[in-house]
């Protein structure tokens, strides 16, 4: 990556786009160098993490750049995370430098970073205006290929955050590739409002932009209503995008004129088939899906011709579907005229025989590796299918792994923290399906036997907790007076989860995803969720 960037040292073309200001890449290369003489004259021993606590922009750039150019490594931390968590993905890391705004700052106030103050960066991540100009001279010896410069956080069904190795050769890789693959261009600008402490922002826009000095504009976080003022204002060529994003994109009033625009293409992962469909149609774009995870380990690529709801066919015949618990591979799909899986037993976890070659390990969790690569093999923790002729179908997750609108988070922090709640005696925190992709949060509550549900109470309760990530606020509740319990009294999810917002008990649910404010769910709610799932082409399989 260091190689990549001074190839744009004397490069005058557009580098970055932000608001209504833009860089050549001349400019972007000497702002990198800037941060990478900061960065080493704070360096201290230890590994070289830097954390960075910011929403897109010209700063978070600059500090990427600036670790390809000193050897350090971008911790990205997730800015959804809050109290213990956070604090936890940080000390776990081994930042040695924190750099964040204002917010973020408040954000970081009484939290136990392992961090001192004067360690953590205060910088005005919208603009230029603070800073004067800046005219390091870039170093003439080059880190290793091997250097880590990326740590990009993922979780696990155990509820601690894992953080995905990425070092300088790989990432050039992915972008040599990913260019490739997608068509990246020269006069390409690519639009990125994904958050870039994730893999797809890095990997799917950063990477290969770098790789053929295209140019790169983004915004502080993703918004719905301006993506097409964006695009228009940028003049961007190709877009990313994660989880539900089409779906909210599509969500604001068509307007005649939305497909005037200067798109060409878009890449993305966990869009329903109608989004895509409708996505194309409406702002005359073309969309490639696609599945793979930060890990590397195992990739899907859509091709012609496929059919509906398929994530494709894999990168080699070593990728496989099999039974987690007995390592054989699982028999391929069936389906009826609906296009309804008929064996269930066809689901199994996606594994990749032919090892883990493009996974270099999990910083600091060495239990971790070992379960992703046991066997030899690489297990990707997602389930899935596939049919006669090669073709993958994603099934989900295991059920203490939630991803909602791309961010995978365990049920288990969620469930601490609704055991806070004074009349809840038990807590279980599932997944039920999203129409869009991807996952929603459901909760079952058992509560004190002289208590009620008070669903304005709880609504506030959850708006109470600091440390509830922004994703974590349940979008069903199952108020039950059983839980279904294991004879050494663990809860069984199993039951729970395949009952779904179809339980007998009085289920709740928040109408609007983005507000906290529950209503009784009832009987004309479950039909209409059920038809817009089977709308979007996905079902909710209760099989046992």
């Amino acid at each position: 990556m260091a190689e990549l960037l001074l190839a744009r040292a004397g490069d005058d073309h557009p580098g970055l786009l932000f608001g209504d200001e833009s860089w050549s890449w001349r400019q972007v290369v000497a702002e990198s160098a800037g941060r990478a003489t900061l960065a080493t004259e704070l360096r201290r021993d230890g590994p070289f993490h830097v954390g960075i606590l910011l929403e897109n922009g010209p700063e978070y750039l600059f500090w990427l750049g600036g670790a390809a150019l000193s050897g350090a490594t971008v911790v990205g931390i997730n800015p959804t995370r809050r109290g213990s968590e956070l604090a936890h993905d940080i000390r776990h890391t081994d930042c040695q430098l924190i750099v964040t705004d204002a917010d973020g700052r408040n954000t970081l106030s009484d939290l136990d970073t392992g961090v001192d103050d004067d360690r953590i960066l205060i910088v005005d991540a919208g603009s230029r205006g603070n800073r004067g100009r800046i005219s390091t001279p870039i170093s003439s010896g080059l880190p290793d290929p091997a250097a880590l410069i990326v740590l990009l956080f993922t979780s696990g069904s155990t509820g601690a955050p894992k953080a995905v190795k990425c070092t300088q050769g790989r990432l050039a890789a992915i972008g040599q590739r990913a260019s490739q693959l997608y068509g990246f261009r020269r006069d390409d600008v690519c639009y990125c409002s994904m958050p870039l402490f994730h893999g797809n922002a890095v990997m799917a826009v950063w990477a290969p932009v770098l790789t053929v000095g295209a140019t790169f504009a983004t915004r502080p976080k993703f918004s719905a209503s301006g993506f097409l003022p964006d695009v228009r204002k940028f003049k961007a060529t190709y877009f990313n995008y994660v989880g539900k994003s089409l779906a909210y994109i599509l969500a604001t009033p068509e307007q005649p004129d939305d497909a005037d625009n200067t798109l060409e293409r878009g890449f993305g992962t966990e869009a329903s088939e109608r989004d895509i469909t409708e996505f194309e149609r409406r702002f005359g774009c073309r969309v490639v899906e696609g599945y793979g995870s930060s890990e590397g380990g195992a990739i899907v690529t859509r091709v012609p011709d496929m059919p509906a709801g398929s994530l494709g066919r894999p990168s080699n015949d070593q990728t496989v579907v099999v039974d987690p618990e007995t390592a054989e591979e699982c028999p391929r799909a069936r389906f009826d005229e609906q296009g309804r899986l008929l064996n269930p037993e066809a689901i199994g976890e996606i594994v990749n025989k032919a090892g883990a070659a493009g996974f270099e390990g999990y910083y600091n969790n060495a239990e971790a590796e070992e379960a992703r690569t046991r066997n030899g093999w690489y297990w990707s923790g997602d389930l899935g299918y596939r049919d006669e002729d090669g073709f993958f179908y994603f099934a989900g997750r295991s059920s203490d792994w939630l991803r909602v609108d791309s961010e995978n988070f365990a049920a288990a922090p969620v469930e601490r923290i609704l055991f806070r709640h004074p009349d809840v005696v038990m807590a279980a925190v599932y997944a039920v399906p999203d129409p869009h992709g991807g996952d929603q949060v459901m909760a079952a509550l058992e509560l004190r036997e002289d208590a009620d549900f008070d669903a304005d109470a709880f609504a506030d309760f959850l708006a109470a907790q600091s440390d509830l990530g922004t994703k974590w606020a349940p979008r069903f509740v199952r108020v039950t007076t059983s839980m279904p319990l294991t004879g050494t009294n663990k809860v069984l999810k199993g039951p729970l989860q395949r009952e779904g917002w179809d339980a007998a008990d009085n289920v709740w649910w928040r109408p609007d995803p983005r507000l906290v404010r529950y209503r009784p769910l009832g009987e004309d709610d479950r039909k209409l969720l059920t038809e817009e799932l089977e709308t979007h082409g996905r079902s909710y399989d209760r099989t046992p």
